[in-house]
């Protein structure tokens, strides 16, 4: 039986290596903004389509709630971002990228952690 592959993993794995140049530059440590800003120019050095900071309105019984979620970055419309520097990924962070992931249609989701020794550990991949 073959593996059927997701649309997003030849997206994922670019921007996984993005990330890894990252790490590879700045380490673990630093703020989260600091990362977002270089992962950012990364993608923009890797002709890798992406916005930065999409806002995710919120519709709570048919009213738009002007507090909504923001996305870290959409890549090529097929790939959510959420970048962290935290001492470790906790769940809530899992379901704070599967909710932008269902709020947006959106199939795919990396949440990355900078602030680990080697990016690898830092890397979660979502799939819905």
């Amino acid at each position: 039986m073959a593996l059927i592959e997701h649309p997003s993993n030849a997206v994922s794995e670019k921007v996984i290596g993005a990330a890894i140049e990252v790490h590879r530059q700045l380490g673990p440590g630093l703020l989260e903004s600091s990362y977002h800003a270089c992962l950012c120019r990364e993608l923009d050095l890797r002709g890798i389509a992406f916005k930065n900071e999409v806002a995710v309105p919120i519709e709570y019984k048919g009213v738009q709630l002007a507090k909504g979620y923001v996305i870290d970055l959409l890549v090529e419309d097929a790939l959510i971002i959420e970048v962290k520097a935290a001492e470790k990924l906790l769940s809530i962070h899992s379901a704070q990228l599967l909710t932008y992931m269902r709020l947006r249609s959106i199939t795919a989701g990396l949440l990355i952690n900078f602030n680990v020794v080697t990016l690898i550990q830092g890397i979660r991949r979502k799939l819905r």
